[in-house]
Parts: C-alpha cells; structure tokens; sequence
C-alpha cells in the first residue's frame, strides 16, 4: 500500500511519508518561517511589476525589501564571511551561476599553493615541487572495474584521505560501499551500464526532465547489449513527474523479479524539480536494482540522502575543486558491498574511466623534496602493466601535455620521495566550510535567494498590457518551498518570440554573469493541445544573423532549448540581484542590437554574439 503521494504527483511528501531534513529542526528560528513560502510584493516594493530596466529599484533599496520578506536570510551571516575571507575573487566581475554540486577547496587554498603550468624540459633544471595538498592532477588507471573495487587499486595516501574525506562529508559507511574516483560523469554511468548483470529481457528506467550527457552514454551502451530503455514523462507546463505513468513502468506484471535498473535523480539539475524518496523505495520493492544520482544535490544535502533506510546499489556525484575559479574535479562512483560478487567481470581495462590521483606540480623552491624521474620515450601501451618504483607515491603515470610537444615527444613525470616528509595532511576547506555552516543555514539561505529570485523574473513584463507579455518564461516549479535552486528559463522579445538561449549566455557573459544552458526533453502534452505544444517547442526563434538583423529559424530537434541558472552555496543576494538586473535589459526592444555595435565600431568587423 503506497501512500497517496505517488498517485499522481512528484511532490515531495515530506510530512507524511518521511521527515524532511530541511523542515525539520531544532532551531526555531528556521523552522516553519516565512522564507519557505515567502511571496509577498513587499519583496520588490514599491513596484509588482516592471516594462523598463531603469525602473528597477536599486540594490541597497531591494536588499532591504528582500531582508524584510525574508527575516531568516539575517541568520545566514556565515555564509558571507566565508566568501568574503575565503573567496574573494567572487565580485561583480565574477558572478557564477553555473556550478552545480560541491567545492573541494577553497580560493585561498589555491592562491597559498600559487600554481604554475610550466614545466622544465632538461633534467639538469631544478623539478617541480607538489603544491600544497591536497590538489591534485588525475591520470586514466589501466585496471579492470572488478580488480578496482575488491583490491582498491593499490590507492597511494593522497587517494585513501581524499575518499575517505568525502564519505565522510556525504555520511556514507565504508561498511556498505566502497568508493572509486572516476574521470567524469559520463564514464561512471558508462562504467555501470557495463558491469550491471542485466537479465536477457532486463530494462533500464530513467527519470531526467531533461537531456543529460553521462544519462545518453548509459542508455547507448544499453542499448547495445539489447536492453530495452525506459523514461519517465513529464507534463507540461509544471514539468512534474507523470506520476500513474511511472508507478506502471516500475510495477509492471513482472512481480518481484530482478527487473533491471532503475536511474533516479532527488532533484533536477536543470528545473529545481524535486523528486520523492518513495519513487526509489517503490522501485526497489518491485525487483529493482537502483542507481541515486546524487549530482545535483548542494553541500549538505548529501549527508542526509537517507542511506541507510534505501541503501541504492549504485550512486554517482561530482565534485569540483574551487567555486568560480576551478571547475575541474573529479566523479565519484559508490557500489553496495552487496552486489559487487553480481557485476560483471570485464577484462578490458582500456577507456573505462577509473582515475588515480596524484599531487600537482609548480614550479621548484627546493630541490630536496622531490626528485622528478624523465621518461622521454615514446608513450607506452595503455594495455601494459605500470611501472614498478619503490617508494613512488602511485604505481601509475601522470602524463602531463606540455608546451614542448614539437619534439614530438612528452615527459612522463613520476614523484619520488627522497627524504621524509611526514604524513600527507589533507585539508578540504570546500567541504569544511560547509560543515560548519550546516544544512539549515544553507537551504535556507538558498530558498530565501531563489524565491525572491523567481519573483523577481516574473515581475518583468513587457510594456503591452493588452497582451500581458512576460518577458521571462520560468520552466519547472515556481514559488516553492522544496523546490532546487536552479532556475531553466528562456528570454522572450516584445513579439513573443524566444531569443536564442546563446545570445542571453554569451551577453550574460560580457556582463561578468556566468550562466549555463540545457535541452528539455520527455515533455508529455495534452492530447487536445497542439498549440500549446508548438509553442512550448518555440520553433519560433528570435537569432541575430550578421549586424543586428534577425531571423526565424525552426529548431529541428526535439526538446526545449533553455538557459540556466544555479545558485551556490556562496550565492549572495547581490549576485541574484544583478542577474535580474541583466535581463531586465530585454525590455528593450534593441538591446540585443545595442550591445553589438560598439564592438563594430572599436574593431572596425562584425562580432559573433
């Protein structure tokens, strides 16, 4: 018997079914407070609506509205001054709304280990120096999943902190997964498709709202092995799971049998969409085995994932290393203990993803610290066992481009120790600030800024009562107390016709804002509305072709091709604020023309936006 929350609705129901780790607190000051469901005009007084962009209220007079609606916002001060002493480089030159996930380091962690990309080429030139831990430079391991996962792969310490760090962080047992560092998202999802024991009439079930790179690479080499594939639908225009659809999929006839693989997301990383608990717990009553993609979640959030109530055979989740600064990082793949003797044994170790970790280089201060071993021959067989040193910090090779590669040839660099240096002291000051700041303080924080930022977006209208134009389309939930803070929208012109989602990032872009884009898709429409459906598919769109000329293009793939937008953990009210402010310039019938003649007349040739 399934509670009534997953009849019809993707809701999380929190209340009834399980108790939310955001609502509830011991701290009245979060609890049950007005930033949950805050939606009042007073956050954008004096104005509910805006046709000009110089009609905006400036950013001293909004903060002060926004503080007002938003009481709780006052507790989150932490958060500030970590950024403001640990991330300085985040200003108005840098606002970044396209980092989803967690921070490993800090900006000043980075700065103390000063970084350089030079590397010598003679051996009669000091070696570089690692950089302060723990950062680090990853290189493909030549290993079988199978051999990865029962031996550990011979994890040199820099590897074995860094993990166990991050099991701690996200709060999940070594007793029950074991954890392997992957090259990226795609590889880990690829990695389980190949190894997953489908059965001969197996099937794979996802559930995205939108197109996702590593989720298509899973479901290709499915499809290569005869597995039929599956996906969730979502109604328009709330872009809710189609809840009777999904509960079929999942209960089908086949009763209890190990039925396949079922891919769940808690929340999407393009729409804010959350997702209910109970759609993995119903899917593993019915036979299957369960692959949580835990990507989208912020810092926080993933040691509350309730593991050990559901404990899902596989989870994926990413980490990068700086926020705003670094985007490069690392994936990491979680297996249940359990099932690992179930996987399959493969014998190719070529291409499958699994990383080692070794620690970066700069350029030498001193020379007794490391010795650099160069290997300039030619690149040795991927297939071929590593080589042997004693005392190496890994049994693999870090092989390094450098700017020398004319003499067609590469130096192959290996660390070895040559006097004591004690014990690798890992300091992950990403993940320790949040921490000490806490799950509260940060989804609160979040809601405050991404409520008042949809309200904000929705304020815009074109100035044509008549036809009562907005110039923000929002996509996914609204207003909403569980919702993700991540924003999919598109910008639409006084005509109604979208702008293209390219112009608004690299616009965005000049304007020191950093957004994101993606593609909507398994979008289910009403049969009765075929109109509706050709105008959410927005064939109509508004593009800049040469010097400031449009034209209508008709956009031949499936889907919804939108901008995106997702608030951080270091997110300030100041950065939202002068994204509203960015778009609000649509307004203006010319922008777009605007914005590209200067660039013609200071370079005398016509500019790409």
């Amino acid at each position: 018997m399934y509670p009534p929350c997953v009849g019809g609705t993707s809701d999380p129901c929190y209340q009834s079914c399980f108790p939310s780790p955001f609502l509830a607190s011991s701290s009245d000051k979060f609890h049950n407070t007005p930033c949950l469901e805050a939606t009042t005009s007073s956050t954008l007084h004096p104005h509910t609506q805006f046709s000009n962009h110089e009609s905006l209220p400036s950013l001293e007079e909004s903060y002060i509205n926004f503080t007002k609606a938003y009481p709780p916002f006052g507790n989150t001060f932490q958060v500030d001054q970590i950024r403001s002493q640990e991330y300085h480089h985040l200003n108005p030159s840098n606002i970044c709304f396209d980092y989803t996930g967690c921070g490993l380091f800090s900006y000043a962690q980075e700065q103390r280990s000063c970084p350089t990309t030079s590397i010598p080429s003679s051996s009669s030139t000091p070696p570089p120096s690692p950089l302060e831990p723990p950062f680090f430079v990853i290189s493909y391991k030549p290993i079988t999943f199978h051999s990865q996962i029962l031996s550990g792969g011979q994890e040199s310490e820099l590897e074995s902190k860094i993990r166990k760090r991050i099991m701690a962080f996200m709060n999940i047992s070594e007793a029950d997964y074991t954890m392997v560092f992957i090259a990226n998202e795609a590889s880990a999802f690829k990695l389980v498709a190949n190894c997953f024991q489908f059965q001969s009439d197996g099937e794979l079930l996802t559930v995205y709202d939108h197109k996702n790179e590593a989720v298509d690479v899973m479901i290709e080499t499915c499809k290569e092995q005869g597995v039929d594939v599956l996906s969730a639908e979502f109604t328009w225009p709330n872009l809710r799971i189609r809840g009777r659809k999904l509960k079929k999929m999942i209960m089908s006839k086949r009763g209890k049998r190990k039925r396949g693989l079922f891919v769940f997301p808690l929340h999407s990383k393009v729409t804010g969409t959350s997702y209910s608990y109970i759609w993995m717990s119903m899917a593993q009553e019915n036979g299957w085995h369960v692959l949580l993609d835990a990507r989208a979640l912020g810092p926080k959030e993933m040691d509350t994932l309730g593991l050990t109530m559901f404990k899902p055979d596989f989870m994926v989740c990413s980490f990068y290393k700086v926020f705003g600064e670094n985007p490069s990082g690392l994936g990491c793949l979680f297996i249940k203990k359990s099932i690992i003797s179930t996987l399959k044994k493969t014998t190719n170790p070529t291409s499958i993803g699994i990383v080692s970790l070794f620690p970066a280089f700069r350029q030498p201060q001193l020379q007794e610290e490391f010795v650099m071993i160069n290997e300039e021959t030619e690149l040795q067989d991927e297939n071929s066992p590593p080589h042997e040193t004693e005392g190496v910090l890994s049994s693999e090779i870090v092989e390094l481009n450098t700017s020398f590669e004319s003499t067609q040839s590469r130096e192959r660099l290996r660390a070895v120790p040559v006097s004591g240096s004690g014990r690798l002291e890992i300091e992950c000051r990403g993940l320790d600030h949040a921490d000490s700041v806490g799950l509260i303080v940060i989804s609160c924080r979040a809601r405050c800024l991404i409520n008042w930022l949809v309200n904000a977006l929705m304020s815009l209208q074109h100035p044509h009562p008549q036809i009562g134009l907005s110039l923000i389309r929002l996509y996914g939930p609204k207003i909403n107390s569980h919702r993700g803070p991540v924003l999919a929208f598109n910008v639409f012109d006084w005509k109604g016709e979208k702008v293209d989602p390219t112009i608004v990032q690299k616009l965005a872009g000049r304007n020191n804002i950093s957004l994101s884009g993606a593609v909507l898709q398994n979008i289910r429409f009403s049969d009765s509305s075929e109109e509706e459906r050709q105008r959410a598919l927005e064939s109509g769109v508004h593009r800049v072709n040469g010097l400031g000329q449009s034209c209508k293009t008709r956009n031949h793939d499936f889907g919804i091709t939108v901008v995106t937008a997702a608030l951080g953990f270091l997110t300030n009210f100041e950065d939202v604020y002068r994204l509203w402010a960015f778009l609000s310039r649509f307004l203006d019938a010319d922008f777009v023309d605007k914005e590209r003649w200067p660039y013609m007349a200071l370079n005398q040739t016509t500019i790409d936006i």
